[in-house]
């Protein structure tokens, strides 16, 4: 066991304005959870001769939490961008190769080993941030095959590094060339015969898709999210990106973990959401790319309890994005959250938002995953821009 002493905990509950602040604190770590976390001239007797750690006054949160991430794919889209600052239309890049089937294009043709040496980069900025647990999905594959390769890439990660991954099965994000002329055939054989070797192989924790004009229908999702019911697989959306399908009220009706994106949300998804504890993930790096001008419904959202997480996004094509502290600042100046609502939104909120009840807040019971900071106020950590405070991280107890 372990006792950490002269720190100060931001246990991410309800309390103190939605930091619960302990100033002067201490902590005990027992077989990778939290024994006793508390003020320290309350710590029990039984530990006061452990082993311990002087923290120097540092903050402590609970390890950062990235709920929504396509880290895994092969090229990258740069020529693209400065395409479109040069003026080029989205036909236009299209047409020279670019826009989402480029990725697909590349990612298909990496093997594995390429995809996980370009992956791990990404992955350790994250992770030098004080990110514990990341989510990451595939998506850029859209064959059976290649969707499959992502995955076991995002499992190698997995043991590879000291961090949780939970994988997502995205094969509903495009239609590909090959299916361009038979949706219902893509969804057959590839989205649901996919979901079920990828579920055999015990490769998926949850099912993901793109309910857009661009990408897949309300009624199309809700077949899918069907079949991952019967598989036992929780499922998420990207929904009302672009425009209002009412996907997020059909997701929480399935009992979605969350719904994405959200800037077209409407009413009768956040009344759907509230009642089914679905949480709003917001993406401010894609808002921030594509220059959206539609906001998320923050004020509506708060209104109804809808419980609200933060996540990069990151992707090659629509967030290039691999830093969660920056996440949270775009979270405050674009979305005008407060800096609690950005912390909680990537530790208590963005656990719930993967199904994991047992991280994202500083009490007893749960997993010891830590970020020590190298500042004063939690807030300082969404208020900083392209600095990075972090001192420590320990994962399951274990100082990295």
């Amino acid at each position: 066991m372990l006792l950490l002493t002269g720190g100060r905990f931001a246990g991410m509950g309800a309390g103190s304005g939605g930091y619960d602040l302990i100033e002067d604190g201490a902590m005990v770590i027992g077989d990778g959870r939290i024994d006793w976390v508390g003020e320290v001239g309350k710590l029990p007797e039984e530990y006061a001769d452990l082993p311990y750690q002087d923290l120097g006054g540092r903050l402590v949160t609970p390890g950062l939490i990235d709920c929504h991430t396509h880290i895994v794919f092969g090229g990258d889209r740069a020529r693209e961008f400065e395409m479109r600052l040069e003026g080029a239309s989205y036909e236009e890049i299209a047409r020279a190769g670019g826009g989402i089937l480029s990725s697909v294009r590349a990612t298909r043709e990496a093997d594995e080993a390429t995809l996980l040496a370009s992956a791990l980069p990404r992955i350790d900025t994250l992770l030098a941030e004080g990110v514990t647990t990341i989510e990451i999905k595939s998506g850029y594959g859209l064959d059976v095959e290649s969707e499959l390769k992502m995955l076991r890439v995002a499992r190698r990660i997995g043991e590879l590094r000291k961090v949780t991954v939970r994988t997502t099965w995205l094969a509903a994000h495009a239609l590909p060339p090959e299916y361009k002329d038979d949706r219902a055939g893509y969804i057959r054989d590839v989205v649901i015969a996919g979901m079920d070797r990828g579920h055999a192989e015990g490769l998926i924790d949850a099912v993901d898709g793109f309910c857009e004009g661009i990408a897949f229908s309300r009624d199309e999702m809700a077949g899918i999210f069907d079949h991952a019911a019967r598989l036992g697989l929780p499922v998420k959306l990207h929904a009302e990106q672009l425009s209002d399908l009412h996907g997020a009220a059909m997701a929480a009706q399935h009992g979605a973990l969350s719904a994405d994106h959200l800037e077209w949300l409407g009413q009768d998804g956040i009344d759907a959401m509230a009642a089914s504890g679905t949480v709003a993930v917001l993406l401010p790096g894609a808002f921030y790319t594509l220059r959206e001008r539609q906001y998320p419904p923050m004020q509506a959202l708060r209104d109804a309890g809808v419980p609200i997480a933060l996540a990069t996004d990151c992707n090659p094509g629509t967030s290039p994005l691999t830093s969660l502290l920056l996440t949270m600042n775009m979270g405050a100046t674009l979305f005008r959250m407060t800096p609690a609502e950005c912390l909680t939104g990537v530790t208590r909120h963005a656990a719930t938002a993967l199904g994991l009840a047992d991280r994202g807040q500083l009490r007893p019971g749960m997993r010891a995953d830590l970020a020590v900071w190298n500042v004063r106020h939690p807030a300082e950590l969404t208020y900083r821009i392209g600095f990075n405070p972090l001192h420590a991280r320990f994962v399951g107890g274990e100082l990295v």
